[in-house]
């Protein structure tokens, strides 16, 4: 295992101040070592395991004890392919042994309203704002505790940009809404870690300040190019933006977002029941 000191050097480049003590704790460690993994061997992942992982995962907290995430394991060879097709820039979505959608669920608690004859009257924007928290609560529990018996695991939050057919595919009813995707299995490769910004970016005291947000971006920019440089024909939409001489976090991220992905979201999130009033 990683020492604190390698672990937050991995996690947060340079700037990073005197490790606490309490990171020292091997399971603190661990959780600041953590990789995204997308390369999996063929060992099966067990139903009999999944269950139990999701126990844990169903576990985490819930908003007002509405418990309003539920879990799709995909097993059927047919769906699963449907679903891979749907982005096949990322084969991991069909080869990883186990693959599960967590789903934002307003239906349940729709459903127990009308039979306890208290109706729910609409399944407004605070609806889908908190059985979408709930069900990323599971997902990140499920995740923590599938690494801490040696699976890796991949988040697929793309499938939200075809939320309409991955609702066909699964047969999602009026009021859940797929909130992302799991690739589950045993690690063949070690991962990536995925270097985080400061906590002077992302943390505030007393009142929100982003005044040196420029410079500090710039800095992490550098930190993170210096590890992992984006080569030049890996730069996001060159036929749009052209080509930049030094290509950092910052700029990916600002032309993937100014790419509007998920436009049609809304709609289709409505398609789902939800009036986002």
């Amino acid at each position: 295992m990683a020492t604190v000191v390698d672990a937050l050097g991995s996690r947060f480049g340079d700037e990073v101040e005197p490790a606490h003590e309490i990171l020292r704790d091997p399971e603190l460690t661990r959780l600041l070592s953590r990789r995204t993994c997308r390369e999996y061997g063929p060992a099966p992942v067990s139903s009999d395991l999944v269950d139990a992982l999701l126990r844990v995962a169903f576990s985490a907290s819930s908003k007002s004890d509405y418990q309003q995430a539920s879990v799709i394991k995909v097993e059927d060879p047919g769906r699963r392919a449907d679903l891979a097709a749907l982005v096949p820039s990322m084969p991991w979505i069909g080869r990883s042994p186990a693959f599960l959608v967590f789903c934002a669920d307003a239906r349940r608690l729709a459903r127990i309203c009308a039979l306890r004859a208290h109706p729910q009257p609409n399944a407004n924007l605070e609806a889908f704002f908190n059985a979408s928290v709930d069900a990323a609560l599971v997902m990140q529990t499920f995740i923590l505790a599938a690494e801490r018996v040696g699976l890796g695991c991949c988040p697929i939050s793309v499938i939200r940009n075809h939320l309409s057919r991955v609702a066909q595919i699964l047969s999602l009813p009026s009021g859940v809404i797929p909130v992302a995707g799991l690739c589950i299995g045993y690690p063949v490769a070690p991962g990536h870690v995925s270097m985080r910004l400061p906590l002077a970016v992302t943390t505030h005291t007393d009142a929100y300040d982003d005044t040196r947000l420029s410079e500090l971006v710039d800095a992490y920019d550098q930190r993170r190019a210096a590890r992992h440089a984006t080569p030049r024909e890996k730069q996001r939409s060159a036929e749009v933006f052209g080509y930049a001489d030094f290509y950092g976090w910052s700029e990916d991220k600002a032309r993937q977002a100014a790419a509007r992905e998920g436009s049609g979201f809304g709609a289709a999130v409505r398609a789902q029941g939800f009036t986002l009033d």
